[in-house]
């Protein structure tokens, strides 16, 4: 605790500090609650360097980001904006970041009344649908160089396929015979999984200011009213595809079955689901995507679904070295249960497409 108060007390807070502790369900960096005298609360997080290399970039982006969402929201009229938008809280010799020798710290101003979903039901598909388009739209002319990439090649299916390529090469954990029918099934949807990359460099698909990682507990809602307030965890946002953003959700949200279900009968499309994000996520996103992004929506589903399961599989061939997990089988386990969802989101293509028509009419 003291020493957590030690780090906190080199930021511009207002304010003594009453209490810090841990806050929230994040998986890559370590978050505490700040309670201070002032009436302000604050969020204190350890960045996790490993994952987040270059921090000084990674702390300009969200600066750029949320200065222009708040440029956005005053154009706007909005009201209420400082819960809005997040805000960060530089130190007291004004960097967006402290280094306490070890770890890297950042400090945000809590935004008060808020809550956040772990479960999706349709009605909050729909809003995260349009929080998420929204935070686009706004994004989508912001000036001056693009974002830096803070996870180089996140969401690159060449280089992905590339690690699986080196892993089924080097066999370090003697599994990829075991493997051969899924390995083959993978490889023979590589022309049109890698054709977003193509249609990039020829200049057919444009890349946006993408969240990557739009789940529904990225997106804060009033905890009174239930609207809509922000989104959050901006460590990954940087240039990327928009039909990424829009899979991303699709796979993990509306699947009905877990991300690592053993019951592959239970996995596959949730159309409800699929639909309410959807027709939430055109009504912001619509108002700046290109005809060319909206048809490629569906193949968004389809390509993080099948980057994940490429993922998991190239992690279980190298002997389980990136996820955690929770057996010897289970990032095999996670690669047939993504395979299965992504056979589902084939076969459900033509009534996606179908739909995503009919909001247009």
């Amino acid at each position: 605790m003291e020493k957590l108060k030690s780090i906190v007390s080199k930021f511009d807070i207002a304010g003594e500090i009453k209490t810090i502790a841990p806050f929230g369900t994040g998986l890559i960096n370590d978050t505490y609650k700040v309670e201070t005298d002032s009436g302000t609360d604050y969020v204190l997080q350890r960045i996790n360097h490993a994952i987040f290399q270059n921090v000084e970039m990674l702390q300009n982006n969200v600066a750029r980001i949320t200065d222009h969402v708040r440029n956005h929201l005053t154009k706007r009229g909005a009201k209420d904006i400082e819960r809005r938008a997040l805000r960060l809280v530089p130190t007291k010799d004004g960097k967006l970041y402290y280094h306490d020798g070890e770890s890297y710290w950042r400090v945000t101003v809590l935004i008060p009344g808020a809550t956040s979903h772990e479960q999706v039901t349709p009605e909050l598909a729909y809003h995260t649908g349009r929080a998420f388009g929204d935070f686009q739209e706004m994004l989508a002319d912001l000036p001056g160089e693009p974002l830096g990439a803070t996870i180089p090649d996140f969401h690159n299916m060449e280089f992905r396929l590339k690690q699986l390529g080196d892993a089924i090469a080097e066999d370090k954990a003697g599994r990829v015979k075991e493997m051969k029918p899924v390995i083959d099934e993978i490889m023979a949807r590589e022309d049109e999984m890698t054709a977003p990359e193509r249609m990039a460099r020829a200049g057919e698909l444009p890349k946006r200011t993408s969240h990557c990682d739009t789940k529904v507990n990225n997106v804060l809602f009033d905890a009174a009213t239930g609207e809509v307030l922000c989104v959050i965890d901006l460590d990954t946002t940087m240039p990327g595809f928009a039909m990424s953003d829009f899979g991303d959700f699709i796979r993990t949200a509306a699947n009905k079955g877990d991300e690592d279900d053993k019951n592959l009968a239970r996995v596959g499309l949730d159309m409800d689901i699929f639909k309410a994000f959807t027709k939430g996520y055109l009504e912001t996103a619509g108002r700046f995507l290109t005809p060319t992004e909206v048809e490629n929506l569906p193949l968004g589903a389809k390509l993080l679904t099948y980057m994940q399961t490429v993922r998991f599989l190239t992690d279980y061939l190298n002997g389980d070295t990136y996820y955690k997990i929770k057996s010897p089988e289970h990032n095999r386990e996670r690669t047939m249960a993504q395979l299965a969802h992504l056979k589902s989101l084939e076969a459900h293509e033509a009534e996606m497409k179908e739909y995503i028509k009919s909001l247009k009419k």
